[in-house]
Parts: C-alpha cells; sequence; structure tokens
C-alpha cells in the first residue's frame, strides 16, 4: 500500500478542457501584482530560514547534517546511535511518511553519498522560525517512536 503524499492522484493531471493548462499566467499575473522585488526577499527569507535549521540540526543528537545548505534545501537524517544504513533509511522513510500523515510537515527524502536523508525544501512565505524548531521536535519524537519499534 502506498503511503504519504505521492500515494494519492495528482488532482492538476485532470482539467476541464483535457489538455495542459497555461500554468505560466498564473506566474506572470503574480509577479505583475507583487512585483520581483517582492519575490526576491521571499526567496531571500527561505534561504535564511534554511540556514536556521541547518544551525539546529547539529545541536539536536540524533539528528545529523547530511550536506549544508546553498539554498532552500535542507538535508538531515535521524541517526539513531548503533543502527546500520538500512535501519537508518527505514526509520527516516517512517518519520517522513507519518509527518506527512499527521500533516504536520510535507518533507520529502533523497539519498546524498549513499546515506538515506529527509530533505526540507522550505518554499513557503509563512513559515516562521518557530515552524521550524516545532519540525525539528516533531522528528526527534517520532524517532524516538519508530526506534523504539
Amino acid at each position: 500500500m502506498s503511503r504519504g503524499i505521492a500515494s494519492g492522484q495528482w488532482l492538476h493531471e485532470f482539467g476541464l478542457q483535457t489538455s495542459r493548462g497555461f500554468g505560466a499566467l498564473k506566474v506572470w499575473m503574480a509577479l505583475m501584482e507583487h512585483g520581483v522585488k517582492k519575490f526576491g526577499r521571499l526567496i531571500d527569507q527561505n534561504v535564511a530560514q534554511a540556514a536556521f535549521l541547518a544551525d539546529l540540526v547539529p545541536s539536536h543528537p540524533p539528528l545529523e547534517l547530511i550536506a549544508e545548505p546553498e539554498i532552500n534545501i535542507v538535508c538531515f537524517r535521524y541517526a539513531s546511535e548503533g543502527k546500520d544504513e538500512e535501519r537508518l533509511n527505514e526509520t527516516n522513510v517512517e518519520i517522513m511518511l507519518r509527518l506527512q500523515e499527521t500533516g504536520a510537515a510535507a518533507l520529502s527524502d533523497t539519498t546524498i553519498r549513499g546515506r538515506h536523508c529527509l530533505r526540507a525544501a522550505i518554499c513557503n512565505h509563512r513559515t516562521r522560525p518557530e515552524d521550524l524548531t516545532l519540525l525539528v521536535s516533531e522528528i526527534l519524537r517520532l524517532g524516538r517512536e519508530v526506534a523504539q519499534s
């Protein structure tokens, strides 16, 4: 059984006209309404929030930063001591699915240099530092739950 965000149907694939929509119109209208400078500020804000999350991760063992963020994406994992890579992979996938299923966060996953990890792409202009602190707390809580099961 599929789980998580990717398990359902993609509603954007179903349009009344059964053809591709004019997606660029939405981007153009948003740029005309808000301006390039505002979008630039929001992008800078998301990049700064990624740096904030990347700074939080190492101060909360057993979380492990896998790669320094270059833009708005932070890759890290819950790395229980004494677990092999296969078990760490399973643990992090389960954490990701539980976050998605509860609606707490919409993280994805990836593998970097052979290490499977959680991937937080910060792109919501409403994200606050408190949200990222809560994310770390939830991952630690879920990691403990999964490790005990």
